[in-house]
């Protein structure tokens, strides 16, 4: 029986999605099929449709669990509150490179994963005026720095990036 949350069913889900994020390191989301995807994964094509509608379907199930792994490490803590949560932060992305890789090539940036932003704390600074402004440049900001460090394979220390962020974000 393939219920819902089985073992075999959500190890036939981690394999479809390794496999979805390798091929995404060497290919565009249009240029990947199913038929590649099984092949990689060892799986059939039964086991693909029994989890995904489609490829955009398995893409946003990926991005969910993207974004479910990276809520989860920052549940208990305000990572822009104190230069320790950027650190915490940017260890991580050098750590799972291929993660944000995928999360920035899947294109879900502009609305999820590092969207997040302190409001309590942008109100303690007056800063309620223009608020929806402000996020959006912080959010915008802090992707293409991320971006721009992952495409230069994370040369720079994770300390020195939550430097240029702190010296960025002025120490507030």
């Amino acid at each position: 029986m393939n219920t819902k949350n089985n073992k075999r069913r959500r190890e036939s889900q981690k394999k479809i999605e390794r496999a979805f994020v390798e091929l995404l390191q060497t290919r565009e989301i249009k240029d990947i099929t199913v038929s590649d995807l099984i092949k990689k994964a060892g799986l059939n094509r039964s086991t693909f449709y029994a989890n995904y509608i489609d490829i955009l379907d398995l893409a946003d199930k990926t991005r969910e669990s993207l974004e479910r792994e990276f809520s989860d490490l920052f549940a208990d803590y305000d990572y822009f509150h104190e230069r320790t949560g950027a650190l915490k932060m940017f260890k991580h992305i050098k750590e799972n490179q291929i993660f944000y890789k995928t999360y920035f090539k899947l294109c879900y940036d502009d609305k999820h994963l590092l969207s997040a932003y302190d409001a309590k704390r942008a109100e303690q600074e007056n800063l309620n005026a223009n608020l929806t402004y402000h996020i959006e440049f912080f959010r915008n900001g802090l992707n293409a720095i991320i971006k721009l460090w992952l495409a230069n394979d994370c040369r720079e220390s994770p300390e020195d990036m939550a430097n240029v962020l702190k010296a960025e974000y002025r120490g507030r």
